[in-house]
C-alpha cells in the first residue's frame, strides 16, 4: 500500500497511524510519502502501478490531485479523510473509524468514477516572452469546481478551518451575504446560454457541506457533469434551495429547486463572467479568475469504496 500524506491538511492525519497499524497487523506492506509544500502530487505516484492500492491522505484537493495524476491508469485510490470538509469520503459513504477504513482498503470494492477537468488562465506573476502572465492551467476535480460565491466562501474560511473545522464554511458564507452578481455566458456542449447570478458550479459529486445535495439527479458514473447557476442576487435568497436540500436528506420529498438554481447537464462547458469572478476546485481557491472551461473525464478515476456503496 502506498500512502501519500499531505501534512498540511485540516485534521493533522486524524487516526492515520491507527489505520497504518491495523494494515500492518493484516500483513500489508505500507510505504509512506509526505507531500512538501513545493512538491507536486505527480512525483509521489509515478511508480503507483507497483502497488496494489494508493491511499490519498488529506483533504478533497489532495485526493483529487492524486486521482487526476492517476487518471485512466486503473490504479485504485482510497480517500482517507484528513481534510476539513472531506466531501469525497462523504459522497462515497466511507467509514470514519481508522480500523473500518483499513478494512475497506483491504476488502472494499473497486469502482470507476467520472471526474472533471478544469482549464483556466492562471496568473504566474511577471510576464515574459517565454511565460505569459496568464498561462493555461489544467486541474482535476472529483466534487465540484466553480466561480463566484463559493470561491469567496472558501477564501474567507481558510483562516478559521484550523479552529472550527467545517463550520468555517458557514462563517465564510455569513461574511459574504452580498456577493458580486455577474452576467454569465455559458457554452454548454457548443450551445450558448445567457444568465446571471452569484456563482456557477460544475458538479460531479452532488453532496456538499453538511451532507446537502445541490442537485437531485447527479450521478458520478454517468459520463456527464451538472452545471449549476446560483441565480440569486444575494446569499439570503439561496435559503429556499438550502431548505429544499435539507428536506431531500430528511424526508425524501425532493422539492423544486428552480427558483434559486438553474441546472444543466454537460459534457463540456465554457464559463465567461462580467465582472470576472474568483475560481475554486474541490475547496482549493485558485490564483485565477474567469473565464474557465470544464469537461468530464468519463470513468477516469478508480476508487476503493465500501462494499455497501450505492451511488446517490
Amino acid at each position: 500500500m502506498l500512502c501519500v500524506v499531505n501534512p498540511w491538511s485540516g485534521q493533522d492525519e486524524f487516526g492515520f497511524y491507527d489505520f497504518v497499524r491495523v494494515l500492518g497487523r493484516n500483513e500489508a506492506e505500507v510505504v509512506l510519502r509526505f507531500i512538501g509544500r513545493r512538491h507536486s502530487h505527480v512525483s509521489h505516484v509515478q511508480d503507483a502501478k507497483q502497488f496494489d492500492r494508493v491511499v490519498a491522505v488529506g483533504g478533497d484537493g489532495t485526493v483529487s490531485a492524486i486521482c487526476y495524476a492517476l487518471r485512466d491508469t486503473g490504479v485504485p485510490v482510497m480517500a482517507f479523510p484528513a481534510g476539513t470538509a472531506n466531501l469525497i469520503t462523504l459522497n462515497l459513504r466511507m467509514p470514519t473509524d481508522p480500523a473500518d477504513l483499513a478494512e475497506t482498503l483491504l476488502r472494499g470494492s473497486i469502482r470507476s468514477f467520472d471526474m472533471g477537468e478544469l482549464t483556466c488562465r492562471q496568473n504566474n506573476g511577471k510576464p515574459s516572452r517565454a511565460r505569459p502572465r496568464h498561462a493555461e492551467s489544467r486541474r482535476g476535480f472529483m466534487v465540484a469546481a466553480g466561480a463566484g460565491f463559493d470561491a469567496k466562501i472558501m477564501e474567507a474560511a481558510d483562516d478559521f478551518k484550523p479552529a472550527i473545522g467545517a463550520a468555517a464554511y458557514l462563517l465564510g458564507a455569513l461574511q459574504n451575504l452580498a456577493p458580486t452578481v455577474s452576467k454569465f455566458t455559458l457554452t454548454i456542449d457548443g450551445e450558448k446560454h445567457s444568465t446571471e447570478g452569484i456563482a456557477v458550479l460544475v458538479v460531479n459529486f452532488a453532496r456538499l457541506q453538511f451532507d446537502l445535495a445541490i442537485t437531485h439527479n447527479s450521478d458520478p458514473c454517468d459520463g456527464s457533469l451538472e452545471v449549476v447557476v446560483l441565480r440569486t442576487r444575494n446569499a439570503v435568497q439561496l435559503l429556499p434551495a438550502v431548505w429544499g436540500a435539507f428536506l431531500d436528506r430528511t424526508t425524501g420529498s425532493r422539492p423544486d429547486r428552480s427558483p434559486g438554481l438553474e441546472i444543466h447537464s454537460a459534457h463540456e462547458v465554457e464559463v465567461e463572467a462580467e465582472p470576472e469572478l474568483a475560481l475554486q476546485h474541490d475547496g482549493e481557491v485558485l490564483p485565477a479568475t474567469t473565464p474557465f472551461s470544464a469537461r468530464v473525464l468519463p470513468q477516469a478515476a478508480t476508487l476503493v469504496v465500501p462494499e455497501t456503496y450505492v451511488s446517490s
